[in-house]
């Protein structure tokens, strides 16, 4: 389909050709509990998974000791940034209102980003398929068990592959090493060379491609069908990652009473997460949905040259397009996010639950960075830094403004609260950490000064 055909499905591709920054609104939304029926996945599969993310957390306390206080939960904090919410409205001239909060899944124990929610959560299931099958373990035994010599020596029978452009590659190399599995990450050209040493320095096998995403995947997808004793990780498909990524939901609900913030008709909550092929942010929305219904209004963020998602479902073609088709390169500095084609199974799940998108520019990925390190002292990966461009569009346009009136809540975004998601961070290392707010300098000077 030629460029003006697709403009004619939808007009946004005119603009996303032609790498403009836009805010998008979604025109399939819908309401909640309409949209859910259409979907096949319910509470109970949540509620499933956070059960045996429970029942394996002896194991997860004995593996990874940073996860002491939590019992074994691998859990992120929810704290409020007044400063940057300050900072988006002097620099960026937001006009933000409400509460700005940061949900810190780049300091996630164990893999340090969104991904450890997800990509943990399926290993540990196949894991235990195994374990109950070949009779290792009893569903009524201590998951401690899990850490032990015997199991590592079973496990290391059986292989693991995913395709990756980093972070999912860190959780699953990283789970299934610590479990005993042999660990395969299939690496495109855009995946950080500290993620690829990351994960050699805990005897994963690291391959390297000269492609993009979508051919790591295709290969590391091919190679685990070789070996009846691999198991391959389908970002792009798979239910037990967009099922573990909505366990956050659950966790997060408990939090924001904690910090005494109410989601109802009179106080929305809004919701901005980075996207690449759609796995973390479809199944976060998904748990968000099945929680607070209509209350809550989800925005993904994507790069302007790595706009698969929104691509895929304003045109209604999801996985039938990539951005290659309309011109664009697919590279970006946010490496997390550089994904040319997008998940159908995530694009159909999401297409009447996700009220928009913003696309952005890779300059401002380090200008938001620097200021939440300046702000707030919190230091997150430039990709994830992509949540920012919500908090600081949701009132200050247009298409925006329109939204929230068309939602019959432009009277209530004083009481509104606003959650940026943090995705990835806490393990980059010192130097390449300096490099990159050596950048964000550079940036801020080349734009004139903030």
């Amino acid at each position: 389909m030629n460029l003006e055909a697709l403009e004619q499905k939808a007009p946004i591709v005119r603009k996303l050709a032609d790498a403009q920054e836009v805010s998008w609104i979604n025109p399939y939304y819908g309401k909640t509990e309409e949209a859910l029926r259409e979907i096949d996945l319910s509470m109970a599969d949540v509620e499933e998974a956070a059960a045996r993310l429970q029942r394996f957390a002896p194991f997860i306390r004995r593996a990874f000791p940073d996860t002491e206080e939590t019992k074994g939960l691998i859990e992120s904090p929810l704290r409020e940034i007044q400063a940057m919410k300050e900072e988006l409205n002097l620099s960026w001239q937001a006009g933000l209102t409400g509460r700005l909060l940061l949900k810190m899944d780049s300091h996630l124990a164990a893999a340090g980003s969104v991904k450890a929610r997800g990509g943990i959560y399926e290993i540990l299931k196949h894991a235990e398929e195994l374990a109950l099958e070949q009779g290792m373990i009893r569903p009524e035994e201590d998951y401690g068990k899990f850490a032990e010599p015997e199991m590592k020596e079973f496990f290391s029978r059986y292989a693991v592959h995913v395709g990756s452009t980093g972070n999912l590659g860190l959780s699953i190399g990283i789970i299934s090493a610590t479990l005993g599995f042999r660990v395969y990450v299939h690496m495109s050209q855009d995946a950080k060379q500290w993620k690829k040493d990351l994960l050699r320095s805990k005897n994963v096998q690291v391959i390297e491609y000269t492609g993009d995403y979508g051919a790591a995947v295709k290969q590391g997808r091919a190679e685990a069908e070789k070996d009846p004793y691999s198991y391959f990780v389908d970002d792009e498909n798979s239910v037990s990652l967009f099922l573990g990524y909505a366990v956050a939901a659950l966790r997060l609900q408990g939090q924001l009473d904690e910090l005494g913030v109410v989601v109802d008709e009179d106080h929305p909550l809004f919701v901005y997460i980075p996207c690449g092929v759609g796995g973390a942010p479809g199944g976060v929305t998904f748990g968000l949905k099945l929680v607070y219904g209509d209350h809550v209004h989800v925005f993904y963020e994507e790069p302007t040259q790595a706009c698969c998602m929104v691509l895929g479902i304003a045109t209604g073609l999801h996985s039938e397009i990539c951005v290659q088709d309309i011109g664009l390169s697919g590279k970006t500095e946010a490496d997390g996010l550089a994904v040319g084609r997008p998940s159908k199974f995530v694009g159909k799940t999401v297409e009447h639950l996700l009220s928009g998108e913003f696309t952005l520019e890779d300059e401002k990925l380090y200008l938001y960075m620097k200021e939440l390190l300046d702000r707030e002292n919190v230091f997150i990966e430039p990709s994830s830094c992509a949540a920012f461009a919500g908090p600081c569009r949701i009132q200050s346009e247009d298409v925006c403004l329109e939204y929230l009136k068309e939602q019959g809540i432009e009277d209530k975004m004083e009481k509104a609260s606003h959650i940026v998601w943090a995705t990835g961070g806490s393990l980059v290392p010192e130097d390449v950490r300096e490099s990159y707010i050596q950048k964000a300098i550079e940036t801020e000077e080349k734009a004139g000064g903030r």
